[in-house]
């Protein structure tokens, strides 16, 4: 497919063939390739308009680049809509909203509302895009304590389908609105969220790493420890085999560790009080755990920040036993020939509860997330995807029905199965999603990323 002479744009519009191409489509995710016919590098909504009239009118799928930490597998052909040139925060510290550009990453959001001891519910990473985690869902640093950040959102501006900029609220489009708080993506490309931030200047976290020999114990403490945890603490144990690579902090590098992750949105006394059980599984081979501005927040988990190949799933539980959670660690700890990091995240607390406005997140009852991560060489694409689902596969197995279901921030790279998209939601609101879809986008425009597919018409 050519480029074509008229589409109007500020930013570029390029081809395969075009300069500077390879680098518009580069992305942090480096396991998978991406070749879109046409590459946008949208400057603002009516470059968006343009690409998804584009799209629209000839029939291909449209997906849309933040930094790309979740690309969904190899993709050839379509649209690319890529959204870095769109950066900007706005705060308001008297409503506690910040308006978000759909470029814009979770460091800039961060240090905007700063200044006003305000926080958003962001992540683990700051070079994640705020936009493209909290429409599916956001399960982030304080998710016990201040629930999902899809709930967040008050108003959004999106182009839909027919190439029309829309200002979306509760009350000008309730069933849109419902929507993209938790399937966004699905339903549009968002050119700016309004997010409500939370009061939280500062925090008490960092992380607990034991070394291999510990590790099980570890494990069974953490689990038997989140039991008697209240809303305002917030933690996942990483059990990680940590490369041998000069970034990696000496104490961990090459090691197989298990590393407790905490934030705690109390008082440093509360947290350190807190905390003190998890002292007891033996010594640490490295203690971060410190009182922090939520600035430093992207200390806990030490996630890195250059790009790398990787292929993730998960599952979200209703319960998890110390036995069953022994089977996972031999699964896939030392020897298993798995190299993959397992982190399981602990739920409930303000994320069970259901927001005023309703919301398509799913799931609200799960109390962990276990979560699979597999590193892969660069450009590895699909074949390795699926080579590493089928170990995946086997410690979800280890869980019957324990399962409630996925979680769609979580499923990072490789093709996404229709049978994962359909469990990330409720079965009524799935339901619901599809027929919502065939009303904005009956075309499947919207096709590129965690794809909801429109209910066939009524005959």
């Amino acid at each position: 497919m050519s480029v074509p002479a008229d589409i109007a744009s500020e930013g570029p519009v390029l081809g395969r063939e075009s300069a500077g191409y390879d680098d518009e489509v580069a992305a942090y995710q480096l396991g998978f390739g991406q070749r879109p016919d046409v590459v946008v590098g949208a400057t603002g909504p009516d470059d968006v308009r343009a690409a998804v009239r584009l799209a629209a009118g000839r029939g291909l799928p449209l997906a849309v680049q933040s930094t790309g930490h979740g690309l969904p597998g190899d993709r050839t052909g379509g649209v690319l809509v890529t959204t870095a040139r769109m950066r900007g925060v706005q705060v308001d510290p008297g409503s506690r909203i910040a308006r978000i550009q759909a470029g814009t990453p979770w460091g800039d959001v961060i240090r905007e509302a700063a200044p006003h001891g305000l926080a958003p519910l962001s992540g683990s990473t700051l070079g994640v895009g705020a936009v493209g985690y909290t429409v599916e869902g956001g399960i982030g640093l304080l998710a016990r304590t201040h629930g999902f950040a899809a709930d967040r959102i008050t108003a959004a501006e999106i182009v839909t389908a027919d190439g029309e900029l829309r200002h979306v609220t509760p009350g000008s489009d309730p069933d849109l609105f419902w929507a993209l708080r938790g399937a966004g993506g699905n339903f549009g490309v968002v050119t700016s969220l309004d997010l409500e931030l939370v009061r939280q200047p500062r925090i008490y976290g960092g992380g607990l790493y034991f070394a291999e020999r510990y590790v099980p114990d570890a494990l069974r403490t953490w689990l038997e420890w989140t039991r008697g945890q209240g809303e305002e603490m917030t933690s996942s144990i990483g059990l990680v085999p940590f490369p041998d690579k000069p970034a990696v902090p000496v104490p961990v590098r090459g090691r197989y560790t298990a590393h407790i992750r905490i934030a705690h949105a109390g008082s440093a006394s509360d947290g350190a009080a807190a905390v003190a059980p998890l002292r007891s599984i033996g010594p640490c081979v490295l203690d971060t755990l410190t009182e922090m501005p939520y600035t430093d927040s992207d200390s806990i988990y030490r996630d890195p920040p250059t790009p790398m190949a990787y292929y993730g799933t998960n599952v979200l539980l209703d319960s998890l036993d110390v036995a069953t959670a022994g089977r996972i660690l031999e699964l896939t700890g030392p020897g298993s020939g798995m190299n993959c990091v397992v982190q399981i995240n602990h739920m409930g607390g303000a994320l069970a509860r259901r927001p005023a406005v309703p919301s398509s997140v799913g799931h609200r009852d799960a109390r962990l997330m276990v979560r699979v991560l597999s590193r892969i060489a660069p450009g590895a694409g699909d074949a390795a995807a699926a080579a590493e689902r089928a170990g995946h596969e086997r410690v979800y197995a280890l869980l019957g029905d324990r399962v409630l279901g996925v979680a769609p921030n979580f499923l990072l790279g490789g093709p996404v199965t229709a049978g994962q998209l359909r469990a990330c939601y409720d079965e009524a609101d799935y339901e619901r999603l599809t027929a919502l879809k065939a009303v904005y986008d009956p075309g499947n425009v919207f096709r590129g990323y965690h794809n909801i597919p429109p209910a066939p018409a009524a005959r």
